[in-house]
């Protein structure tokens, strides 16, 4: 008797906690309150109509891959039968799996406020980077979920992402190749694709789609318009999942929140509940592999592409551009063209691709290109708490991007290293992030004729390399230019010297000296033979033999400049008058610099 009472009080001891555990997810997720801890200027004054547009395009492209999923002919699931063959969903299994892909990818209910899809940051028009020109002039990062907390990197392009391999270490080159993310910590070291393991960062990324648990997913799938899609798929009995009556209420807590207490997994599932949730998550990265991996994302249908099979003549500058890209320029040090070669006086080339098969511009590594610290990033204002209780940047400016580095010590702001046999080399990598293909670097909208002012025709604003400093390709090939010329000064940005102008004549100091890559620099290219480079990258923008898909979904508007009024209108001074002083910048925290192995030398 006295046993059953002590269940009974605790049983009711038990609810009244859950119950203040609903109540308190439910009051903290109806707070109305914006985390607005920025100084002026940090923010762009149309950040919110901006946001509402990209919303009203990913509408409007989830719309029209509903429409293709209900046009798609069932495929034909074949009896399983004894032999060899394993179960392969026939005729339109392809179509169907890139689909749903596609409909994950644009579902902005995968959010805890239901109001961001993993495009918000990664729209196609965009060559999938980001979406919102005053974004990428200003904070540098997108808001998440919970307006207005950010990440601290810019977002990387979708295409030609899936055929990185998976993150290895070359003993032989001392060099890691592979993986996903600025800073490779998606390894594929599970699912051996890492394409499909960086669509299961954003969903839970606490600055992002802000999920608290990753069972999210698979809860929202249940009522998700296309459940039927992927049940067909991945198995009819595959969203039967058991949930808590208090699972919308968690979901809807964006991440980090102090109620979790810091619980990766807050939803309180069965075991094999728990189970079936993480193979929802894994299918869900692999869905959307399937789709970034299509030619509806990676398609190989640029100006280069065509030439390499004689259907477009390059312009001469363009022709120049491709020759100082692979000679002078030194950038196919890193973004190799993987051209086919003459190995016999008289013998004939007949490939028309090349080694890559075809080419992708990029050598899948990692390197430090020696950025300045760029002040523009939201990250390091948010080092205060939200109304949620959480705090993005604890360590303000005392914060330093080291990139790979970081993730290898399992650090702040990464993810964890999953093989303790790349910890010592931590040092090695401190300061690098991955060589992104230059593939659709220069891809604008179809109203936006180029990412570069003062041209005389609109142009759409981007922002390049992790931090986002560099604000037109024109700068971007000055810098590897120029950077360690006598235009390199001990000052951080907002503060070169009387007489220098940032990003022409000065460049301030790097963020992370450590591991610099020194096959640029110092390349001594003409002012024209930097602009002959630009118009080569330009050849690399898909949709020249077929319309990119849903290039045509950008509503706003392209950005325009006048020369002889504003000094900044050239793509040389792009973005300058946006230009802030660094604040005076304290030690590197010990928590990013301090861990072992620790960084060599120290940085500052």
């Amino acid at each position: 008797m006295r046993l059953k009472k002590m269940l009974s009080v605790a049983f009711t001891v038990c609810l009244i906690a859950l119950g203040y555990a609903v109540i308190t997810y439910g009051q903290q997720n109806s707070s109305t309150a914006v985390y607005n801890p920025y100084p002026p200027g940090i923010l762009p004054a149309n950040l919110d109509s901006e946001v509402a547009r990209v919303l009203r395009e990913v509408d409007v492209i989830e719309g029209r891959a509903i429409q293709r999923w209900h046009s798609l002919p069932p495929p034909t699931r074949l009896p399983v039968q004894a032999g060899p063959n394993p179960p392969v969903l026939k005729g339109t299994g392809t179509e169907s799996i890139e689909t749903l892909g596609e409909l994950l990818l644009f579902d902005k209910n995968m959010s805890a406020g239901g109001n961001q899809a993993c495009t918000s940051c990664h729209m196609p028009y965009a060559g999938w980077s980001g979406p919102i020109p005053s974004v990428n002039l200003t904070m540098v990062a997108y808001p998440g979920t919970a307006h207005y907390r950010a990440g601290k990197r810019t977002p990387q392009r979708h295409t030609y992402a899936p055929f990185f391999p998976v993150l290895q270490y070359n003993k032989e080159q001392q060099l890691f190749f592979g993986g996903n993310f600025w800073d490779s910590r998606a390894t594929g070291y599970r699912l051996r694709n890492p394409d499909a393991e960086q669509a299961q960062g954003p969903p839970v990324d606490t600055q992002e789609m802000g999920f608290p648990d990753t069972a999210c997913v698979a809860f929202r799938l249940q009522t998700a318009v296309y459940r039927p899609l992927f049940e067909l798929l991945w198995g009819k009995d595959s969203l039967d999942i058991k949930f808590p009556h208090e699972t919308e209420e968690i979901c809807e807590t964006p991440g980090g929140a102090a109620v979790f207490g810091g619980d990766p997994e807050p939803i309180k599932l069965r075991t094999e509940e728990r189970t079936k949730a993480n193979t929802v998550y894994d299918q869900w990265g692999l869905s959307i592999d399937a789709y970034e991996q299509s030619v509806q994302v990676s398609n190989f249908t640029s100006k280069f592409d065509a030439s390499l099979k004689g259907n477009y003549t390059m312009t001469a500058d363009e022709l120049a551009g491709f020759n100082l890209f692979n000679g002078k320029g030194n950038c196919n040090s890193c973004h190799v063209d993987g051209r086919g070669t003459t190995l016999n006086p008289g013998q004939v080339d007949t490939s028309t691709t090349a080694t890559a098969n075809p080419p992708v511009f990029t050598c899948f590594g990692s390197a430090n290109e020696g950025l300045p610290l760029n002040p523009r990033n939201a990250f390091y204002y948010q080092n205060t708490p939200d109304s949620f209780g959480f705090t993005g940047d604890p360590y303000g400016f005392a914060y330093k991007d080291l990139g790979m580095g970081t993730f290898l010590r399992s650090g702040f702001g990464s993810g964890p290293n999953p093989n303790r046999n790349w910890i010592q080399f931590a040092p090695s990598v401190d300061g690098q992030f991955q060589v992104a293909s230059v593939r659709n670097v220069a891809m604008t909208p179809r109203q936006c004729s180029t990412t570069e002012a003062g041209t005389g025709k609109p142009y759409f604003q981007k922002a390049f390399f992790h931090n986002g400093y560099i604000k037109s390709l024109k700068q971007l090939v000055h810098f590897y230019n120029t950077r360690d010329t006598s235009f390199a000064y001990p000052v951080t940005s907002g503060h070169c010297p009387a007489g220098t102008i940032e990003r022409v004549t000065c460049w301030p100091m790097k963020e992370v000296p450590n591991n610099l890559d020194t096959t640029t620099g110092n390349l001594g290219l003409t002012d024209q033979e930097e602009n002959q480079i630009v118009a080569f990258l330009e050849t690399l923008t898909d949709g020249y033999t077929a319309p990119y898909p849903n290039s045509d979904t950008f509503t706003g508007s392209c950005m325009t400049c006048n020369p002889a009024t504003d000094p900044n209108c050239s793509p040389s001074r792009q973005g300058n008058g946006e230009l802030i002083p660094t604040p005076p910048l304290p030690p590197c925290a010990s928590a990013i610099c301090g861990v072992e192995p620790v960084p060599s030398p120290p940085i500052p």
